[in-house]
């Protein structure tokens, strides 16, 4: 037996003739703690969280931002500097959401903190959101709805700019910030809004330049439509916001910019500034700085007034249902994710006076006060609103195996295999 001499700081040997060291010892013990460390920092939130998983909990990285100075306000009062390196940073510190962030959409829509005095209102504007929901799931977006004003001042149609403002800044890794209105509906679920189009612009708004940018006294304050509009997250976007909100009811000029539009614009129905001719006065009168990145779409319904298909959408569903009767591989069962995707392959076959409208707005209606236009007989509006919530949810209950056969009725039957049927 060979017989290894002592040594000071070693052991004695083992019955393998090979010394043992404390020090190795102990160096895998200290490995061991370290890697404990790491596993219990790398689960510490699924143990707070038990019922997500590390992928589904997004952390913050120690690393300061903008989020982190003390002197940013988030009011629609204060001027924003250097908005875009502050977003570019933080998407920097969050990679994660750097991907894919240019073609992000956040819907913003909202109504009054107060319940409608409108019997049917608040369910209406119930169904009404269900509608941008179903829209947003189906398309991947989010949305947000506020029912507050977030400046006491701003309220009515100006309660848009501090949601929007507030909303860029709660949402760096968002590129678009969608505004509808409340009173807006999705009447085509599969239509995609095209953003390359508006790659070189930062607002988008349904309008026409001849009116927008008319110089004759005869200027229209209806030459575009604020009620529903795609504005960049960006610093031009922060500056519009900051200006065209001193044109509102939170400076001492409200009363004075009044008298201006009104005198602008021979056809606006009362003396206070409201946010569309506001809106149009700053593009005209400030073309270079504020319209050369506006893009005054007006070649698919951003926001199309509901007058002009008033008892045409059942038609509407014919023309889709005798398209489908002749791709028949447009009739065929899918889930609800892949519905974009049909949508595609059946543009083919769609003539434009055919299609369905993409956004119906019941300007005019005023559904959670009831006190609607006095030129709309009886109870019209509401109806109306019923049929266009109606044909667009038949897009959605589909995938869901069921539809409505008349768009005037909440009686729905099962779809047969291979609806609609020659």
């Amino acid at each position: 037996m060979t017989i290894a001499k002592r040594k000071r700081g070693c052991s004695i040997p083992n019955r393998n003739g090979y010394e043992e060291f404390p020090i190795l010892k102990a160096t895998l013990f200290v490995l061991l703690l370290l890697l404990c460390a790491l596993w219990f920092k790398r689960n510490q939130f699924t143990i707070l969280c038990p019922n997500k998983t590390m992928s589904e909990v997004i952390q913050d990285p120690p690393e300061k931002t903008f989020y982190d100075d003390p002197t940013l306000s988030y009011s629609v009062e204060e001027p924003m500097n250097q908005w875009d390196k502050k977003r570019s940073d933080w998407l920097q510190l969050h990679p994660s959401f750097a991907t894919g962030a240019s073609v992000r959409i956040l819907i913003l829509t909202g109504s009054q903190p107060t319940p409608c005095k409108n019997p049917i209102g608040d369910h209406l504007l119930l169904r009404c959101f269900k509608n941008k929901v179903d829209y947003c799931r189906i398309h991947n977006c989010e949305v947000y709805y506020s029912n507050l004003h977030l400046h006491p001042k701003m309220d009515s149609y100006w309660s848009k700019l501090p949601i929007i403002r507030s909303a860029m800044m709660a949402h760096p890794e968002v590129e678009w910030i969608w505004w509808m209105d409340a009173d807006a509906v999705f009447t085509d679920m599969e239509f995609k809004v095209p953003l390359d189009r508006y790659k070189d612009h930062n607002l988008v708004v349904h309008g026409w330049s001849n009116m927008v940018y008319d110089d004759s006294e005869n200027k229209s304050w209806t030459g575009l439509n604020a009620g529903s509009i795609l504005i960049r997250n960006c610093q031009w976007s922060m500056d519009l916001l900051h200006v065209w909100a001193q044109m509102g009811p939170l400076t001492s000029n409200y009363a004075k910019w009044g008298k201006i539009l009104t005198s602008i614009f021979k056809d606006k129905p009362f003396p206070l500034p409201d946010d569309q001719s506001s809106l149009i006065y700053l593009l005209s009168r400030q073309r270079r700085k504020w319209g050369a990145k506006t893009f005054l779409e007006d070649g698919y319904d951003l926001e199309g007034y509901w007058i002009a298909t008033m008892g045409k959408l059942e038609g509407i569903q014919n023309k889709y249902d005798e398209i489908e009767k002749k791709a028949r591989v447009l009739r065929r069962r899918h889930s609800e994710k892949v519905s974009v995707w049909y949508g595609e392959m059946r543009e083919p076959y769609l003539k434009w006076s055919e299609r369905r409208p993409f956004v119906k707005h019941f300007t005019g209606c005023q559904p959670c006060s009831g006190d609607h236009n006095p030129s709309y007989k009886g109870d019209v509006c509401w109806k109306e609103m019923e049929r266009a919530l109606n044909f667009a949810d038949n897009q959605v209950l589909r995938n869901y195996g069921f539809v409505r056969k008349d768009l005037m009725t909440s009686s729905v039957d099962e779809v047969p295999f291979g609806y609609p049927r020659d």
